[in-house]
Order: C-alpha cells, then structure tokens, then sequence
C-alpha cells in the first residue's frame, strides 16, 4: 500500500476515535433502581413486601387511596454513600410525597431520620407557599427557588447528589439546592426545624433510597444510581 494512503487512513481513524462520545460517564456507570416491571429491589420501609405501590405505564405509582398520609413509603434493598440519584416524577393536582436518601432502619418513621427532596404540587399544596416546603427543597432546612418545577401531571427530572458530607439537588436542569451535613450552617438550620430533637436526623453518611406514601397519588420513573469515588 502507498505509504501516503497508510498515512491518511491512520490519521482518519485517529480523528474518529477522538471525536467519538466518551462513555466515562455513561450509562455504563449507572445501575438501574426499578426495572419497569415489577417491584423487584423495593421493599417497605418496614422491612417487609411493598404495600399500596404498583407499576403502572413502566413507572410506580402509588394511587394515594383513601386520601391520608398512611406511611407505606418504599424504600431500596440495597443502601448507598456517595452517590448520584437521578429520576423522575409527577403528581396530581395537590399532590405531596418525597425522595429520602441516607435511609436507615429502625425509627418509628422514615423522616425521623433520612434528609428529603419535596415533591409537590406547588400551586394548589399549602408547602409550596413556604420556599422551605415547597418542590425540591430540602424539606424544611434549605428552601428551592421559584418557577423551577413543572406543573401538576408533568414529569420532572431530578437529581440528587451526594459525596461526603456535600449534597446537591437538581430539578429540570437546574442546581436548586446545595449543602453541608453537619456543617454549622446545617446544624442551625436543623435547631429551626421540627427535627431540633431528632439525635439520628441526617447523621449517616450510608443509606437507602426512599420514596414517600404521603397519601397522594405520586409516579416515579427512570430510577439510577451511580457510585461517585
């Protein structure tokens, strides 16, 4: 072969492999948390088999029957530190659930001890006149920015990172959230909160995902994980 075409065709495939996407941080990375189908990996918060949570249209659905707060939130069989949690998520009109991270065993109810990412309604929930309560704050601690989340029975994209004791929320392509666990700033904001005498609140640094039955009709979707060094 003429050295010169060798040449070319070198150079040519070493431009394509350059320009190619890198997969670093693809999916490759990320493992699945619902697999569409079924509950597979869920469990109640606790410990026994999921109640009142379905899959419906290839996401799970809690229907919210009865109207009241009955605490059958969902939680994962495995546990995570340092992590990025990404997902989706709707409700109804006045509809109220959330995302807890840092899930640990054993208290009477799952906020007892786990930090949560509100999801709401923002509109037509009373919490979303209060920025502390209203979608995508850290509830009651750290409080969300307006005109972020997307109305009632729209999908929004979320994700929550956590890496040490930094925690990040992200809602629809937007950082609306950012703190410090146990940093004095978290700390005060804790003392101001109904968690002020919580001892367990937000102090582990490993846990479950968790989703919340707050007796609304709530979908979740495109459930993954990824472990962050």
């Amino acid at each position: 072969m003429n050295l010169r075409i060798l040449y070319w065709l070198s150079a040519a495939f070493f431009l394509a492999v350059a320009a190619a996407p890198s997969n670093a941080d693809g999916d490759d990375n990320w493992t699945p948390l619902f697999n569409g189908a079924d509950l597979a990996g869920w469990r109640d918060y606790g410990g026994g088999a999921p109640v009142g949570w379905r899959v419906e249209d290839g996401a799970l659905h809690f229907p919210g029957e009865g109207g009241s707060a009955s605490g059958n939130d969902l939680v994962t069989q495995a546990s995570y530190t340092n992590f990025e949690l990404e997902l989706e998520w709707k409700v109804l009109e006045g509809g109220n659930s959330g995302i807890f991270y840092l899930v640990t065993p054993g208290h009477d109810a799952i906020y007892w001890a786990a930090p949560e990412m509100q999801v709401l309604d923002d509109a037509r929930h009373p919490d979303g006149q209060d920025p502390l309560t209203s979608a995508g704050s850290a509830y009651a601690l750290y409080p969300a920015p307006r005109g972020v989340v997307k109305p009632a029975g729209e999908w929004n994209h979320v994700r929550i990172i956590l890496h040490g004791d930094h925690v990040e929320h992200w809602m629809n392509g937007q950082q609306i959230v950012t703190y410090q666990l146990g940093s004095e700033d978290w700390l005060a904001a804790v003392a101001r909160s109904k968690f002020a005498d919580w001892q367990h609140y937000g102090r582990s640094r490993a846990g479950h995902i968790g989703l919340q039955d707050h007796g609304d009709p709530v979908w979740f979707r495109n459930l993954r994980i990824r472990a962050l060094d």
